[in-house]
């Protein structure tokens, strides 16, 4: 896997554009990756964050394939220096601890009259969003040990500039510390994401060691 870095210039009406139209970055990210006809992108996870102290804004890319950022001219054009990128292969072990962050989509699914799938609705409550997370770290090699919800509200994923095209997903970041308690699902779960809304800039799974 790799994993990039683009700290981004706020001050650029680019920059302001992404983070108001998710889709728009969306589509940026996903040009700096092979189309279908080259074999596709691979898995691609991503997350836009914030440091309000710095006054830094970074676009983080974890990705299957190697990222040609030079190819995104609209993105290049935002940055503040150069994109970072580098070989992205975690060591961890069953009972390891660590400090994670995740921005999510935590959702339950209703069941809707006519529509086979249903649809998600978001879950408003911190109370149930931390029992969300919770279920998603059972089933994904991991507990959650400390957790701090944030909620972040809605993003409008807006396609076309229409009303009726818009997809709208409840963003929440969580930050805390996490226990491993399985190896293999949980390296599973770093390289596939959590939760739905991948594709928009949910699910990215970020990691790091406990400093002594």
């Amino acid at each position: 896997m790799y994993l990039s870095r683009l700290k981004l210039n706020s001050a650029q009406r680019g920059t302001r554009e992404f983070l108001i139209n998710p889709y728009r970055l969306h589509q940026a990210v996903y040009r700096a990756f092979p189309d279908n006809s080259d074999g596709g992108p691979g898995r691609i996870l991503y997350r836009v964050d914030k440091n309000k102290r710095l006054g830094i804004i970074s676009l983080l890319v974890q990705s299957d394939k190697k990222p040609v950022w030079s190819k995104v001219d609209f993105i290049v054009d935002c940055l503040l220096e150069p994109a970072e990128c580098k070989v992205y292969s975690p060591v961890i072990q069953t009972g390891q601890i660590l400090l994670f962050r995740v921005r999510a989509n935590p959702t339950i699914k209703k069941k809707l009259d006519g529509k086979e799938n249903g649809y998600r609705l978001g879950l408003l409550r911190e109370e149930d969003q931390l029992k969300w997370l919770n279920r998603k770290a059972e089933e994904s090699g991991f507990a959650v040990m400390t957790c701090r919800a944030v909620s972040e509200g809605m993003s409008d994923d807006d396609k076309r500039n229409d009303e009726l095209d818009k997809m709208r997903h409840f963003a929440v970041r969580f930050e805390g510390m996490l226990k491993i308690t399985d190896q293999e699902i949980f390296t599973n779960t770093i390289e596939n994401g959590i939760g739905s809304a991948k594709g928009f800039g949910f699910g990215l799974l970020s990691l790091a060691r406990i400093k002594e």
